[in-house]
């Protein structure tokens, strides 16, 4: 996962997702409630997934949530982290998808199944387990609602990131050409010396 020179321009790229992930996670957000909340936090997470696998993706999933405990005042329970890991494990699983042909529909398709799974199921669960102000089923449907209109969204932001071909002129996107260009750079590093 982490080797040559790559590792650095990867490092300082996941720190940099992780800190926009902050930001969009806890100072741009509408809140109609305390568990609600419509924020676009998972973008740089299901990026990170995208651009360097899904261990990375689940990385800068688990340092955003941790990071962003600081500045909110619930403090920071690591059952929460889940669902932002699994987002970015998966988009980093179903990257694939998107090497043919990016389109909105298979942005969506591949990180749909951890919406599901952790934002929707397991966070309603223990929001429901913690609070015990609602119900789980209380719960769950208002959060299906709350990601339904978040994913719709997220997905809308990653498909313009990737028609403004900034990855592309990053040399991020498709990982395999990154991987190649780098090590066309070792070559003629090791030409040069």
């Amino acid at each position: 996962m982490f080797k040559g020179r790559n590792t650095t321009r990867m490092l300082v790229t996941m720190a940099l997702l992780s800190a926009i992930e902050v930001v969009l996670a806890r100072f741009i957000v509408p809140m109609p409630n305390p568990t609600m909340r419509f924020s676009i936090e998972a973008v740089p997470i299901i990026v990170a997934g995208y651009l360097f696998g899904p261990v990375s993706g689940a990385i800068v999933g688990l340092v955003g949530d941790a990071v962003g405990c600081l500045f909110s005042g619930y403090g920071y329970n690591p059952l929460f982290a889940v669902p932002p890991m699994l987002i970015g494990l998966c988009a980093g699983l179903m990257r694939q998808l998107l090497y043919r042909k990016v389109s909105y529909l298979r942005i969506l398709a591949s990180f749909l199944p951890a919406v599901v799974v952790g934002s929707i199921l397991w966070q309603s669960y223990w929001l429901s387990f913690f609070y015990g102000t609602h119900s789980f089923v209380w719960f769950l449907g208002s959060r299906a609602v709350q990601f339904a209109i978040t994913s719709l969204v997220n997905a809308a932001v990653i498909f313009g990131l990737f028609k403004s071909r900034v990855f592309d002129t990053l040399h991020l996107w498709p990982p395999v050409r990154a991987e190649a260009a780098e090590a066309n750079n070792d070559k003629k590093a090791s030409v040069i010396l």
